[in-house]
């Protein structure tokens, strides 16, 4: 079968068998080749196996979603780790699974109820879907629904794959002066502005960020959009603080030469820092963040630990200081990209390498790698 879409004209359009094939062109050109039954997709096939095959995948469409045809996808460090580890917590893949959730795309087809899309809108998805009956989601909290479906999460399916059938509610529009590979990290942006919400920064506060790995890079920049005057951003990688340290209004500290508390008091008057963010997740910087935020601060726990960690409860205590917690994201995606589309935030220096789609392997093995050269490395798809 072969779906023809002319220039303008939106195709809504629905597949029930999951064996059928639809090949998607626009004015003329391929785009690309939706299979119910097969589709060539990136896959750990267990701990430390990947293979770049033909998987079989169900990509019926409802009323409420729409397809994609997928441009460019991120190596999340959460991919790596189920590359490398098998496993996150709870979460262990028991049997092959399409990895892949910082994505971006152009949508090919539309459900009969979509109305705020179109053909041909170039958007990047967010990659959970609650139930939106849970409690949680009535809450505003979706992110922690226990039933939430997150792609390349076991035992569900990420995006490394040419096309995708995604709820529309969690597909957004990105505008033309954002290119698909800055749209590709608008999720782990997400995380940065998250956390930057639930540090109600005021402006001209000071922040400091533990860890100058991607996420603590989003979590910084996301600080300064926010109203911070300074961000103060630690880690032990020099080459990951040279990068980071390049965008005005962050200074950077090597802990291997400079105990980042001594920085920081030195350059508050022995105040303290307004907010503190944990994102790292090493037990020592965990416990380091009271001795970094000042009196009535706020500390903001973003990084994962591998394992139960201790916490200094009496030093954040006599300050009064307000612990919050981060887990993913929940109504910021229409502001991070917000934020992009305006300059304020700019994300194109933190790509490091593209790969196309065959390379996808060599991606991940570079990725595993751990290179301190290395930001976000990303799979152009389509």
């Amino acid at each position: 079968m072969v779906l023809v879409i002319l220039k303008g004209t939106v195709i809504r359009e629905k597949l029930h068998a999951v064996d059928s094939v639809v090949n998607i062109v626009v004015d003329g050109s391929y785009i690309a080749t939706i299979q119910g039954a097969a589709m060539k997709a990136l896959v750990l096939e267990e701990k430390g196996k990947l293979s770049l095959r033909d998987i079989a995948l169900n990509q019926t469409m409802g009323p409420n979603d729409v397809r994609i045809a997928i441009h460019t996808v991120g190596i999340c460090g959460s991919d790596v780790h189920y590359y490398t580890h098998g496993g996150i917590g709870p979460f262990i893949v028991k049997e092959p699974m399409v990895l892949g959730h910082e994505a971006s795309g152009t949508i090919t087809a539309l459900g009969e109820k979509v109305k705020h899309l179109r053909l041909g809108d170039r958007v990047c998805m967010e990659p959970g879907v609650p139930d939106p009956n849970s409690r949680a989601s009535k809450l505003g909290l979706y992110n922690v629904d226990p039933a939430v479906s997150f792609w390349a999460t076991p035992p569900i399916h990420g995006c490394l794959m040419p096309a995708v059938t995604h709820p529309a509610a969690y597909t957004f529009k990105i505008p033309d002066n954002i290119s698909f590979a800055e749209a590709a990290m608008v999720e782990p942006l997400a995380v940065g502005v998250q956390a930057a919400q639930k540090a109600l920064i005021k402006p001209g506060d000071v922040a400091v960020v533990l860890g100058a790995g991607p996420i603590g890079m989003m979590v910084a920049l996301a600080a300064l959009a926010s109203g911070c005057s300074r961000v103060i951003i630690s880690d032990v990688a020099q080459p990951k603080l040279d990068i980071i340290g390049n965008y005005a209004g962050i200074e950077t500290v090597n802990i291997r030469n400079k105990k980042l508390a001594e920085y920081v008091a030195e350059t508050t008057d022995g105040w303290g820092a307004d907010v503190v963010f944990e994102a790292s997740g090493v037990p020592a910087a965990i416990r380091d963040v009271a001795n970094l935020v000042c009196p009535g601060g706020t500390c903001v726990m973003v990084g994962m630990p591998v394992e139960p960690v201790a916490l200094d409860l009496v030093g954040l205590q006599v300050k009064e200081a307000t612990l919050k917690t981060v887990f993913r994201y929940a109504n910021v995606y229409d502001r991070a990209i917000n934020l992009m589309a305006s300059g304020k935030i700019d994300l194109k220096p933190l790509i490091s390498e593209t790969f196309s789609f065959a390379d996808s392997i060599a991606a991940f093995e570079r990725a595993a790698e751990g290179r301190p050269t290395d930001v976000k490395l990303q799979i152009r798809v389509g």
